[in-house]
């Protein structure tokens, strides 16, 4: 039998982590948590309660995961994190069956997701509670710290480090050995193409 897991979140990255969740078959999904649709339902799923019933959900479910997006501050997803460990859930990885990862790299096993046709690449390191969406690259020996998103389709090219709580927008890249500072805003389509040093965006 499949442990149940809540859903943090209901708008469209929460959409997006469904697809992965139910691909990877690990878990069945109880319903969602949030606190500001009007939805009663979504994808089939209901909408369960707000952030204040998280206590009386976990007396029905053990695990949860952050559906909520990433982009200019990861501090909503900071809260919610620490609130929801502290209640007592456990907040599973989830990997997309239709990713690449290598044997040999690195991802932590908490809250994080890598999404349908990531590539994580040899000697790669994930933090926790990262997000690597859709088509996104982390080469070789390349380090995302906690707390990041690499979004649709970026580069993140051998031996780069994305200090914690960055976010890498969709269509960018980083040449390889390019570190971004902790915080950093990378937009999309942007290239970080000069050496040395960490880049604060």
């Amino acid at each position: 039998m499949k442990e149940k897991l809540l859903i943090i979140g209901a708008g469209g990255h929460a959409k997006s982590c469904v697809d992965v969740i139910e691909k990877e078959a690990k878990f069945e999904i109880l319903g969602f948590v949030d606190n500001n649709t009007k939805s009663k339902n979504i994808l089939g799923y209901e909408i369960l309660g707000c952030d204040d019933d998280l206590p009386r959900l976990f007396k029905l479910c053990k695990f949860a995961f952050l559906g909520i997006g990433q982009i200019k501050s990861p501090e909503l997803r900071m809260k919610l994190f620490e609130r929801l460990k502290s209640i007592g859930f456990v907040l599973p990885t989830i990997i997309s069956p239709l990713a690449y990862v290598s044997k040999h790299a690195f991802i932590s096993n908490e809250a994080s997701i890598i999404m349908h046709q990531a590539l994580i690449n040899t000697n790669a390191k994930i933090g926790k509670a990262c997000i690597i969406n859709t088509k996104a690259l982390i080469e070789h020996d390349a380090v995302v710290e906690d707390f990041c998103h690499i979004s649709t389709a970026a580069v993140v090219n051998g031996e780069c480090k994305v200090a914690q709580k960055s976010f890498v927008g969709s269509n960018s890249m980083l040449k390889h050995t390019q570190n971004l500072a902790e915080q950093s805003v990378f937009f999309a389509g942007k290239n970080l193409t000069w050496g040395g040093g960490f880049i604060n965006s």
